[in-house]
């Protein structure tokens, strides 16, 4: 079938370097069993399927089919966080809708909201909780904007996006308009931090694509399929800044941030030099990835090419989405990992301890282990409490290819899936692949997007949560046979205050500083408000806890017992 002028054949438009290397993918695919790994027998799996477990059942949401239109294979996110104050996490899933075309569609799937209840299970509390949102969702973040001590949430859709105020007892408020926050165009990550240094949560919004929605696409051999990014311009981000008083202003021209319309996925915001103020990383889909910098007066610029995080070690640009911003190499300060496209592998910057980095993928062993898959969501976790830092990602083709061996051939998304990757550390920043161990998660197709790691049973464990492409959502409980001691710390802003985005908290214990950063910005369309999580390994007690709180300032807490919740508040350190 010959194009029509508007539609674009999709062999023109993917990287040279994917066709060169599909056959020595095909090869890595078939050199092992399944999806090219053995699979691990159930008493030596790392991950066990529990989604039943907490009431939480995978059916897709409509449409169940593909439809081709590009924010459909794009997938959407979760958030984990204390909705309604009970002091465990509930989960607010997002969810897409149909094409514009399909009303129909996009009002048969709503987001909801899940709330756990005494038994641990999780029990649909949407409507009640007034947070229904009938967009095309994309994305989450979780924050306190008004600074009463309760979670809001920010959603993100292709169209206007939705803030809702939490209100107390798990019901919240939709006060967009008032806030002066309903961004129209196609947002994706999103992320509460405080930007400007004034002590108050401001919100940054990355956007995509300025899309077309009539622009059809069709693959090599004339069958439709997904339009590439690169056949649309991008869109500008948006920098709110919070007034204090619930309504926000549009800071994205006076800041610098409005100055560039580049294809936006992913965002993390954390001190990456240690001058006390927070960078924004942001991830970009077939365009140099950015590293906003607040300068003296205010205004950012994008040192990202500078400090050796626009490009990977070729110089080449990728199809950049998920990330974390992590200490993966002990070493104290935070490194940058990217999850990109099929045929590019993923990407680990090493942070040399000021603010600049290197890209250090195939040193650290994560050339091989990453090269054939497409990742979106992506967490840093402590799999086995050894105080090393493993990796977890979540796979999903965005072009036809070739289906997965465990791909139900009745599965009109067989093209599209893939398994989860899980990428183990030596502690030292080097990694192996531990997919083979991962149980269902590293073994079982899925149309992966949104992740997140939480400790959901309360067994000192870090499990998964993920969300998948065709509207399901999933959860692999920790099986770890065997793990080390563990302490969970929040950081709090005040008595009575929620956390706080981009803290550093710092805890001495059996002779090892550990260093983990309070999330401004998670995955891939994904948040959560909740404990970092420190593996102890062997320690039987924490020595001390150091927060390096945003502004730049430290205190130092007294350490105590392993094995339990610890919170700790700004102000009442030393």
């Amino acid at each position: 079938m010959a194009a029509r002028p508007d539609e674009v054949a999709l062999s023109a438009r993917l990287p040279g370097a994917v066709s060169l290397v599909a056959s020595v993918l095909s090869l890595l695919a078939c050199s092992k069993g399944a999806n090219g790994r053995e699979p691990a027998t159930p008493e030596e799996a790392l991950f066990r399927e529990a989604t039943a477990e907490f009431a939480l059942y995978r059916a897709p949401a409509p449409p169940s089919t593909p439809s081709f239109f590009l924010p459909e294979i794009m997938g959407s996110g979760c958030a984990l966080f204390d909705a309604d104050d009970d002091g465990d996490f509930d989960l607010y899933l997002v969810r897409r809708g149909g094409p514009p075309d399909a009303p129909e569609a996009a009002d048969a799937s709503t987001n909801r909201l899940y709330r756990r209840d005494a038994s641990g299970v999780f029990v649909d509390a949407t409507e009640e909780a007034g947070v229904g949102d009938r967009g095309y969702g994309m994305g989450v973040a979780v924050g306190d904007f008004d600074d009463d001590g309760r979670c809001d949430l920010y959603v993100t859709n292709f169209g206007p996006n939705v803030l809702y105020r939490n209100l107390g007892n798990g019901r919240f408020e939709d006060v967009t308009a008032a806030a002066g926050v309903g961004d129209p165009r196609w947002g994706a990550s999103a992320a509460f931090f405080d930007a400007d240094g004034d002590g108050r949560p401001d919100l940054f919004v990355v956007n995509y694509i300025a899309l077309d929605p009539a622009r059809r696409c069709f693959d090599a051999v004339g069958r439709p399929d997904y339009c590439g990014p690169r056949e649309f311009p991008g869109s500008p981000d948006v920098l709110y800044r919070n007034r204090g008083d619930g309504t926000f202003e549009d800071a994205s021209a006076a800041s610098g941030i409005g100055a560039a319309a580049l294809r936006g996925l992913g965002v993390a915001a954390a001190d990456l030099d240690g001058d006390g103020r927070l960078e924004i990383v942001v991830a970009n889909d077939n365009h140099p990835n950015q590293l906003w910098v607040r300068r003296a007066d205010g205004t950012f610029v994008d040192e990202a090419a500078g400090r050796g995080a626009a490009f990977n070690r070729n110089g080449e640009i990728e199809a950049s989405m998920g990330i974390v911003a992590e200490d993966l190499d002990a070493d104290g300060d935070l490194d940058l990992f990217v999850t990109n496209l099929r045929g590019e592998s993923h990407t680990f910057w090493r942070n040399d301890g000021s603010g600049f980095f290197e890209d250090a993928t195939a040193a650290a062993g994560l050339l091989g282990p990453t090269l054939r898959f497409t990742g979106f969501g992506t967490v840093a976790l402590d799999l086995e409490n050894d105080g090393d830092l493993d990796l977890a990602i979540v796979n999903g083709h965005v072009f036809r290819s070739p289906a997965e061996p465990g791909a139900s051939p009745e599965d009109p998304w067989r093209e599209y899936l893939q398994p989860g990757s899980l990428l183990r550390n030596d502690g030292a920043g080097r990694f192996t692949d531990g997919s083979d161990r991962a149980g269902p998660f590293g073994s079982r197709p899925q149309l992966g997007r949104g992740l997140l790691a939480s400790d959901l049973d309360g067994d000192g464990g870090a499990d998964l949560v993920s969300t998948d492409g065709r509207g399901r959502v999933d959860v692999f409980r920790n099986a770890a046979p065997a793990r080390g001691s563990w302490v969970r710390i929040r950081a709090l802003a005040g008595p009575g205050k929620g956390s706080v985005p981009g803290a550093q908290v710092t805890v001495v214990a059996g002779g090892r500083r550990l260093l983990r950063p309070v999330p401004a910005g998670e995955s891939y369309l994904c948040s959560m408000d909740g404990a970092l999580h420190f593996g102890l390994g062997a320690a039987t007690a924490v020595d001390e806890i150091a927060v390096r709180w945003p502004d730049g300032t430290t205190e130092r807490f007294p350490g105590g017992p392993v094995d339990r919740l610890v919170a700790v508040v700004r102000g009442h350190g030393r």
